[in-house]
């Protein structure tokens, strides 16, 4: 390993802004840590000469005295969902690696590329990001590094984003979210994900899931670094978030849906996180959510809002030569799509609106949602790719806490708070209502110290 691998944006960007690391020195170090790694499936693709010429520019604008921020000189990853100019963005597919190269960066990648960041690759991901576990049959699945006895899952399905910075290959990678794909990653890998309001980044050059759900956001190893990048993709050169006080929190855990079927380890690690939460003075309190049941009631009468819009973003592809060559689980999944009629897609969208409005009705003034990120630790692989059977109930199960978050369209930190089976991460969810990501960010920032209690990935 070496020394700069594993450490946070604040701790490389101190680096950097004091003279002690150059970004030159800094990018070849992660070029050649990427290229070197065992795990040859956590990246699709480097950008060598893109990043090089990225990080001179920086290295310049450094000695010149002029630098353009915390971030400038900073390397990043992007999931394979991101336009980068030149580049085919493949979507974790074989069918579209012969596509047309990008003929621009996606807007949240010319934004990072202003604050000064270093782009060195791209990153695997669950194909056309349609499953929470991080399986890909096309350029393999990478393993979790936070395993030490079989290869586990890497959670999806931003896979490769969260294997990249939890194996200290990069500070930061940019994840995309529609069920959980940030959060699933961070938890799994005992780093922080933070998945933002959807619409809160432009969206422009981002290859699609389901647009009334997707959204984004940085996989990265503190809270802090969240709110620079987030900052940074938004196009400001500051952040408005104010760091909290625990005693200010008011926190509210759910007794609905979160908690069934949760694993002992993985309760005994949120559970230790909240106590200590409350002795440092955060408010606590636990409510029933049939809101919650609702939403799965819908789901299983009309179909998944995912579903429908997946299906809609694939439909030709389906249809013709294409989904021979495409993972198939992921047809099987999209293909559920076109089961759901036009009055069924509208009674979705209707109902969301109403429990929406019911779930925001049901809590305090300032109040935030908590709870395990994912019911399970990380589990292997190996059964998974054998067994149909066991692979749609494991995604549906990892899938089920987060996507809450997704419908009912909140904003939502995952920070690990401890270990559970086989001594691997559990990740602690903290959920505002949307639009409400600077007081998220700013009581993530206030309690993450507690929730981690030691814990580092």
């Amino acid at each position: 390993m070496t020394t700069n691998s594993g450490q946070s944006i604040a701790t490389l960007s101190a680096r950097i802004q004091s003279g002690m690391l150059d970004p030159v020195a800094l990018a070849e170090e992660t070029l050649d840590a990427i290229a070197g790694h065992e795990d040859g499936s956590v990246f699709v693709a480097l950008t060598r000469e893109r990043a090089l010429k990225e990080a001179e520019a920086a290295s310049r604008r450094l000695r010149e005295g002029r630098s353009l921020g915390v971030l400038d000189g900073i390397p990043v990853a992007w999931k394979d969902l991101f336009d980068l100019e030149g580049l085919a963005t493949t979507a974790g597919s074989k069918v579209l690696a012969t596509a047309e190269p990008a003929a621009a960066d996606a807007a949240v990648v010319a934004a990072l590329k202003a604050a000064g960041m270093v782009a060195v690759g791209r990153v695997n991901m669950s194909e056309f990001a349609f499953s929470g576990l991080g399986i890909n049959p096309h350029y393999g699945t990478p393993r979790n590094p936070a395993s030490k006895d079989v290869a586990r899952l890497p959670g999806g399905s931003s896979s490769g984003s969260g294997v990249a910075v939890a194996a200290g290959l990069v500070p930061v990678s940019i994840g995309t979210d529609t069920g959980g794909s940030v959060r699933i990653p961070a938890a799994f890998n005992g780093i922080v994900g933070y998945k933002a309001t959807r619409g809160r980044y432009d969206m422009s050059g981002v290859f699609p899931l389901a647009g009334s759900l997707d959204s984004l956001g940085p996989l990265c190893r503190s809270v802090q670094d969240a709110v620079w990048i987030d900052a940074a993709l938004r196009g400001l050169t500051a952040s408005e978030v104010v760091r909290g006080a625990i005693g200010e929190l008011s926190l509210v855990v759910p007794e609905t849906i979160v908690f069934d079927d949760v694993e002992p380890g993985v309760a005994a690690a949120f559970e230790q996180a909240l106590d200590r939460l409350a002795r440092a003075g955060a408010k606590i309190r636990r409510q029933a959510f049939p809101v919650f049941s609702e939403i799965f009631a819908l789901a299983a009468r009309n179909g998944a809002l995912v579903t429908a819009e997946a299906y809609a973003v694939h439909a030709a592809r389906l249809s013709g030569p294409e989904a021979a060559e495409m993972d198939p689980r992921v047809v099987v999944r999209t293909r559920l799509g076109e089961k759901i009629t036009a009055a069924g897609y509208i009674e979705i969208l209707k109902t969301r609106e109403r429990l929406m409005a019911e779930f925001s009705a049901g809590i305090g003034a300032g109040e935030l949602i908590v709870s395990p990120t994912v019911p399970h630790v990380a589990p292997p692989i190996a059964p998974l790719v054998e067994d149909d059977a066991l692979f749609f109930k494991t995604n549906g199960q990892t899938l089920r806490n987060p996507s809450i978050g997704n419908f009912l369209d909140w904003c939502a930190v995952s920070i690990p708070c401890g270990t559970g089976d086989a001594g691997m991460p559990v990740g602690f969810q903290i959920a505002a209502l949307p639009h409400r990501d600077l007081s998220l960010l700013s009581a993530a920032l206030a309690a993450e110290a507690v929730i981690r209690d030691g814990f580092s990935a």
